[in-house]
């Protein structure tokens, strides 16, 4: 009797040993931390922003000397004290599943470093930055599982990969997006032994950030859907623009990780806080060419311009500016909401060569084009999109935008730029004496090992 399962009629009851158990229960609770957390972000974010907005509204030449203080800053407080906290924080990720030792992860994730990373994004945003809290999100989720799993005696592989995903599905207010993220840009691979755990965190992230925010979309629902005809053209057009813009992005970003050569490149790196100052500077200039439209995340002129609201013709080439300045600076920040709103200040532009094709759809299919032109996730890209606005109506064009942006800005950038700067940090890191993972089995299942 005693090796008899346990049966519920005549149904049996499955056994889940004690360690398995206690797995389950430590991504569980790691879930509905990483959404409270990505919450109180998005709250601060906010607030951070609308201060900056008041003051640029009653002073609008405060940027001018606000904002490169501000960079100067948060690069001498990085440099100095909190090294690994610079950029968006999805390399760091990235990078960290790639290495043997928990010291050396730790150097890319931790809580010492998460904790930082709120700070100074706070710190950009109140003083101008145009930058985004997702891709800052996602270090902190896998810095927060990361550590919740030190009670668990058993190292799991799938602790930041959790985390990352979690991160998004919290921020974005959007599950599935957080799982295809996960899949496409995390691991570049599903791990059938994470997959359990990892489907329980998001989950456990997007409840959490539902029943305290409520069951919003992003962007608010849009409706409608693609005309046939001759307004398919919208779909070549995006992803002719977005692709393009979005390679030239992320080129710009990987050319400036790998130094600039010549006199200038010795400048920046004798000087990195004056180089941020001087990044500050030019946001700003951005922002009052702009109107004062360019500066956070963007999340503001993005739905007012699906919403059909006027806008600045320059908004969307001066946002790409600003947060490509803001990228490079050394600040913490991260580029997913910008380049969501840079998408859609490139709709706005486009609308009068395309009159008849509604300007949130339009918007909806550059969004989605110069995101995948930055990131290279097509995939994730085009959930994101479809969930933030609810419009499942546009979902194939949103898919084929996608894939023909992807594929325009491979021309540019070969390398999706998280896991071109992962590369980077994985060089440094293995310069400095860290050991980093082989490879698995399969070649897909990760980012090709750092150059010896």
């Amino acid at each position: 009797m005693l090796g008899l399962p346990l049966r519920f009629g005549r149904f049996p009851i499955p056994h889940v040993d004690p360690p398995t158990l206690r797995r389950r229960a430590l991504f569980l609770a790691g879930g509905i931390v990483v959404g409270l957390l990505a919450i109180t972000m998005t709250t601060l974010a906010n607030e951070a922003q609308a201060l900056f907005a008041g003051v640029d509204g009653r002073w609008p030449l405060t940027p001018l000397f606000l904002t490169p203080a501000g960079f100067a800053l948060s690069t001498w407080l990085t440099r100095r004290f909190f090294d690994g906290a610079q950029g968006s924080g999805i390399p760091q990720v990235i990078a960290a599943r790639h290495l043997e030792s928990a010291e050396d992860r730790d150097r890319l994730v931790s809580i010492r470093l998460a904790a930082a990373k709120i700070g100074l994004l706070l710190l950009g945003l109140l003083t101008g930055a145009s930058s985004g809290r997702e891709g800052p999100t996602v270090q902190v989720g896998a810095a927060t599982m990361a550590f919740l799993g030190r009670i668990e005696p058993h190292r799991q592989p799938g602790l930041l990969l959790a985390g990352s995903a979690a991160g998004i599905a919290a921020a974005f207010n959007a599950p599935l997006a957080g799982i295809i993220f996960g899949i496409e840009e995390m691991s570049r691979s599903f791990e059938q032994r994470s997959s359990v755990l990892v489907l329980v965190t998001v989950i456990a992230a997007g409840l959490t950030a539902q029943a305290i925010l409520g069951d919003y979309t992003y962007f608010g629902v849009m409706t409608g859907g693609m005309p046939t005809g001759w307004q398919w053209l919208a779909v070549l057009v995006a992803s002719l623009v977005g692709g393009l813009f979005g390679g030239l992005f992320s080129r710009f970003l990987v050319l400036l990780a790998d130094g600039v050569p010549g006199r200038l490149g010795a400048l920046i790196g004798r000087h990195p806080v004056l180089f941020a100052a001087s990044c500050g500077l030019l946001v700003a200039l951005c922002g009052l060419a702009a109107d004062g439209t360019v500066f956070g995340t963007g999340y503001a002129q993005a739905k007012a311009i699906l919403d059909g609201e006027g806008m600045s013709w320059l908004f969307g080439p001066m946002k790409l500016v600003a947060t490509a300045l803001s990228s490079v600076s050394g600040i913490p920040g991260g580029i997913f909401s910008p380049s969501l709103a840079v998408g859609a200040g490139l709709a706005y532009d486009l609308n009068p060569l395309l009159p008849g094709v509604p300007i949130a759809m339009l918007a909806m299919l550059c969004m989605v084009a110069y995101l995948s032109g930055v990131v290279q996730a097509p995939l994730t890209s085009a959930v994101i999109v479809s969930e933030m606005t609810a419009d499942h109506s546009l979902i194939l064009p949103i898919m084929i935008t996608a894939l023909a942006a992807t594929a325009v800005s491979r021309l540019v950038c070969p390398e999706g730029v998280y896991h071109a700067l992962a590369r980077r940090m994985l060089d440094r890191q293995q310069a400095s004496g860290a050991t980093v993972a082989p490879p698995p089995a399969s070649p897909s299942a990760t980012v090709p090992p750092a150059a010896p």
